[in-house]
């Protein structure tokens, strides 16, 4: 952390009664950065995105935007735009009337919001939209909306409260892109909340990740993805296999010992291979075949070891042709192969 952040937040508290939704949080944002929070239902993402908007006041804690500090700063004050989960637009204002409220209440006169928001829609491809009543629009077309809400007024900042929740897949992942790509154009600055994993991994330069009102692990998707330094983000990030330091014999002692009492290794599953690959790089995990699932480009199988445990691994659907996986029984011996740098140690919390 440094003190050129565009966004400073420090010993952030919020307490419900004896419900504690923040608890001591600290982060800081870069200028024109993309940063996700990231967690599950009572985290406290959502609490944190409100009172860097200004609709939840902290306890206690500090806020700076660009210098500034937000904390007793009304939310219509802040110069931040916020998309919410559910669009929160006018029906009884057509698209272009809600694209322009933000400058009207901000007492710019109707012709230069008109073209102002003319401009903002082209931004997201809806200029031939403008005179459409907002009942008449698609969940995507709404969403497009929204953001043309949210940056018409040029911000500062952008925050954006699971956005894209109420959309089907082909459609989120579409948005995913759009929402990115506008950031980028804009250059803005962007708090992206959500608990999709793989929205937060695609769209983002760092993810936040959050359990009980503390950010647990804070870095890149990559960094996260690979290196998770608990159980609990390496869980929510992917398949995560778990296993006790024990039951892979030929983890080196010294790395074993170094890793302190309460950890355990983590393995992707995707990590696993059927090839061997013999060498003081890999380790092997022999067991025995419990579960395979085809999932078209990809088998899931689970496999009981040795050595106590059980893993689950994604092998690709060229590599389990070519051990014909297929023919496999439940109870078949199988060994499973990865390199050792994928075995990843983790607090088992």
């Amino acid at each position: 952390m440094t003190s050129a952040a565009f966004i400073e937040i420090r010993n952030l508290s919020k307490a419900y009664g004896s419900f504690r939704a923040l608890n001591d949080v600290g982060l800081d944002v870069g200028r024109g950065e993309f940063l996700s929070i990231l967690g599950p239902s009572g985290s406290g993402k959502t609490t944190l995105l409100m009172a860097l908007a200004g609709f939840v006041r902290p306890d206690r804690g500090q806020i700076s935007v660009d210098g500034r500090d937000l904390v007793r700063l009304p939310a219509n004050k802040r110069g931040i735009g916020v998309v919410f989960q559910n669009y929160a637009l006018f029906p009884h204002m057509n698209v272009a009337a809600n694209v322009m409220f933000p400058l009207r209440v901000r007492g710019i006169g109707r012709a230069e919001a008109a073209e102002r928001a003319r401009k903002a829609l082209d931004i997201v491809d809806l200029a031939n939209m403008a005179e459409r009543d907002i009942a008449t629009l698609s969940g995507g077309q709404k969403q497009r909306v929204a953001l043309a809400r949210a940056v018409v007024f040029e911000p500062r900042l952008m925050l954006m409260d699971e956005p894209l929740s109420a959309l089907d897949k082909n459609l989120r992942e579409q948005m995913q892109y759009e929402i990115r790509k506008l950031h980028d154009r804009l250059g803005l600055t962007t708090v992206y909340v959500t608990h999709d994993q793989r929205e937060a991994l695609t769209m983002s330069d760092r993810i936040a990740v959050m359990r009980d009102g503390v950010i647990r692990q804070l870095g890149t998707p990559a960094s996260l993805y690979h290196r998770p330094t608990s159980r609990f983000v390496a869980e929510f990030l992917g398949e995560a296999n778990i296993l006790e330091l024990d039951a892979v014999e030929s983890f080196v002692a010294a790395e074993r010992d170094a890793t302190g009492a309460g950890r355990k290794l983590m393995i992707r599953a995707e990590r696993l291979s059927l090839s061997d690959a013999s060498g003081h790089d890999h380790v092997s995990l022999s067991g025995t075949l419990t579960r395979s699932v085809f999932q078209g480009d990809s088998w899931l199988i689970s496999v009981d070891l040795a050595d106590g445990g059980a893993v689950s691994a994604r092998i690709a659907a060229a590599e389990a042709a070519n051990f014909n996986l297929e023919a496999l029984a439940e109870g078949a011996p199988l060994k499973l192969h990865v390199r050792r740098d994928a075995l990843i140690p983790v607090i088992d919390a």
